[in-house]
């Protein structure tokens, strides 16, 4: 398995992950690897907002977004 090796991160980013790991039960080691992983396999489910408006169904007209457009005009 590879290695990761991080430098220069500031000390209350250190402790943070080690609070972080301590309420999940886990070494600091075992909680940046889940971090890592959640990160990056969020980044790959993340679907484009092209597909995600392909995805929505067809229902028809909306009445909530319907422009009156056969109304006459105000005058200023």
């Amino acid at each position: 398995m590879s290695q990761l090796i991080v430098r220069n991160v500031a000390e209350d980013i250190v402790r943070a992950l080690k609070r972080r790991a301590a309420r999940h039960g886990r070494s600091a080691e075992a909680e940046h690897r889940e971090i890592l992983r959640a990160a990056l396999r969020d980044d790959q489910d993340r679907a484009s907002f092209k597909a995600l408006l392909a995805s929505m169904p067809d229902v028809g007209e909306d009445l909530d977004f319907l422009v009156p457009r056969d109304l006459p005009r105000e005058s200023p």
